[in-house]
């Protein structure tokens, strides 16, 4: 899951998705609805922007540790062997870029 947070993070919001969605890593199906989910959540946090627009990017990513699930696996000999079966935690923050204003001032 690390991988495709830092294989996606600071990307323009279509272009991750068309990233996520044509990646061969098992996990980028649900980081793909997660980039959706803030993509809607964004629209209606911004009632009345455009996301095509506004020129939304991920802005932060990052995959933190979750619960584990222990499980044991018969091994030889009346043995056991410990499986431990982890999951994550991801935060996805979606932002839109501000063009670089350029101001000039002019003086009399």
């Amino acid at each position: 899951m690390r991988l495709l947070a830092d294989m996606i993070r600071n990307m323009d919001v279509e272009i991750a998705l068309n990233t996520l969605k044509f990646s061969t890593k098992d996990p980028s199906v649900a980081m793909e609805k997660l980039l959706v989910s803030a993509i809607a959540n964004w629209k209606v946090k911004n009632e009345g922007a455009d996301v095509t627009d506004s020129n939304l990017y991920v802005k932060t990513i990052f995959v933190d540790g979750g619960r584990v699930l222990k499980r044991m696996r018969p091994a030889p000999q009346g043995r056991a062997y410990r499986v431990r079966k982890r999951s994550n935690h991801v935060t996805i923050i979606v932002d839109s870029r501000s063009e670089a204003t350029v101001s000039t001032t002019t003086e009399a």
